[in-house]
């Protein structure tokens, strides 16, 4: 699992609650960072804030899906409106999670992500 948010404190939560269910992850603090690193080709899933500093979470899972990449998506953001959740679901996310999500939630969408 990868998850990218430019939120340190949010990244340190969500890695916490993955390893207390047994989930491996690796997190990000930037869509750059992800994009340097090899990570992103031992990925089952990936959990993507949708406003970074640079690239979107939008446009990181654009760029991602243009090389090839099946991987499933779920985006976060704390800024929700309809027009974002519409972008989002074109973009191709099996779940939208809305800021701040119950773990119950994040686990439920994983769940369905890598079913």
């Amino acid at each position: 699992m990868i998850v990218v948010d430019d939120d340190a404190g949010l990244l340190k939560s969500v890695a916490r609650l993955l390893s207390h269910h047994g989930i491996e992850c690796c997190t990000f603090p930037s869509a750059e960072a992800l994009l340097e690193s090899d990570s992103v080709q031992t990925a089952t899933c990936l959990l993507l804030d949708i406003h970074l500093g640079g690239i979107s979470g939008i446009e990181l899972q654009r760029r991602l899906s243009a090389s090839g990449s099946k991987w499933p998506v779920i985006f976060m953001t704390a800024n929700d409106d309809e027009a974002m959740r519409n972008e989002a679901m074109d973009a191709g996310c099996i779940a939208y999670l809305r800021k701040p999500f119950a773990g119950q939630i994040l686990l439920d969408a994983i769940g369905k992500a890598v079913a």
